[in-house]
């Protein structure tokens, strides 16, 4: 429920915790076990916090990441940890949350086992919510990342990233694996990232802005200033 003093980004958040709620119990009507897969970085705190406090059978519902950084889950930058602090918490500690991290010391040699994890997952997955950066990216998708031509064209569901823009190396779903799912929201705020996506929208070529990739299928959009 959205409180009458909240803020538009507060009421973005509850907004996109509802649907991604009605999504999970729908699907979790039809089958044992539903699968929601999550973006990391500052945005998504209040949306994790408002969905914790949905109603679900969250024993029957795996979470994962988009992508992450290939740090400890103890550190400030990782999505992992991220989610544990505002998603997994009350009821929502039930769910099954399926990390992206190793204990190898790259993600190239971690890509096998955590794709041995996700391609275990109930695919499709029920809901897919994507971030965009101030680049155009999505996931680990940068435009100025080596692995963006194999991000966007393979049919591997995991890949390990670098890019110059960005200190710590990564792991992250592929396109194809990204595609894969029933629902797909982008959750942005503010009114650079509407611009951005507004050039996105004007135009096709997905290594100058990657979120292109996810703009030829349905995709919901939840903005607030």
């Amino acid at each position: 429920m959205i409180q009458q003093d909240a803020s538009p980004r507060e009421q973005l958040a509850v907004q996109l915790a509802e649907a991604a709620g009605e999504a999970l119990r729908q699907d979790l009507s039809r089958q044992d076990r539903v699968l929601l897969v999550l973006s990391g970085g500052s945005t998504p705190v209040p949306f994790f916090q408002a969905l914790a406090g949905q109603e679900l059978p969250w024993s029957r519902v795996d979470v994962t990441l988009a992508d992450e950084r290939w740090v400890a889950e103890t550190d400030e930058a990782s999505n992992a940890r991220l989610v544990r602090r505002h998603l997994l918490k009350g009821p929502a500690a039930k769910a099954n949350f399926i990390s992206l991290i190793t204990r190898d010391p790259t993600p190239e040699q971690g890509v096998e086992a955590v794709t041995r994890r996700i391609v275990a997952l109930p695919w499709p997955a029920s809901l897919v919510v994507l971030g965009m950066g101030g680049d155009g990216h999505t996931a680990s998708l940068f435009p100025d990342s080596r692995e963006l031509e194999l991000g966007l064209t393979t049919d591997a569901p995991v890949l390990a990233a670098r890019t110059p823009s960005q200190p710590q190396a990564r792991i992250t779903l592929s396109a194809d694996r990204l595609h894969q799912a029933q629902r797909h929201a982008l959750h942005i705020t503010g009114d650079d990232k509407r611009s951005i996506l507004a050039h996105a929208l004007a135009g096709d070529d997905s290594r100058e802005l990657p979120i292109r990739a996810f703009l030829s299928c349905p995709l919901a959009v939840y903005w607030a200033p």
